[in-house]
């Protein structure tokens, strides 16, 4: 599977990237380290996290990773896995 990811993800990552970064550096660049390596793992496990509580689609999934969901699209068709955002709070997707 291709894993492609949204504009709406790439953005909210840079800004929780920065605000990590301001306190340690080092910690901005594991978390995102540590988050690539989670989603790499769908590419052979795409249903290994649960149906998404922002969205009413069996087809999404919420990977959730040090108290942030990130919601991805499971297009087996495809053979895409479209990550669609990254959140802490439920109000920030609506």
């Amino acid at each position: 599977m291709i894993i492609k990811e949204t504009e709406a993800y790439i953005v909210s990552l840079k800004e929780i990237l920065a605000y990590i970064a301001q306190d340690k550096k080092s910690a901005a660049i594991a978390f995102q380290k540590e988050l690539r390596k989670k989603i790499a793992q769908l590419k052979s496990f795409p249903w290994m996290y649960r149906s998404s509580i922002y969205f009413d689609d069996p087809s999404i999934r919420d990977l959730t990773y040090k108290g942030y969901t990130i919601p991805y699209l499971v297009d087996e068709e495809k053979q895409i896995i479209t990550i669609i955002g990254i959140t802490k709070y439920k109000k920030d997707l609506q």
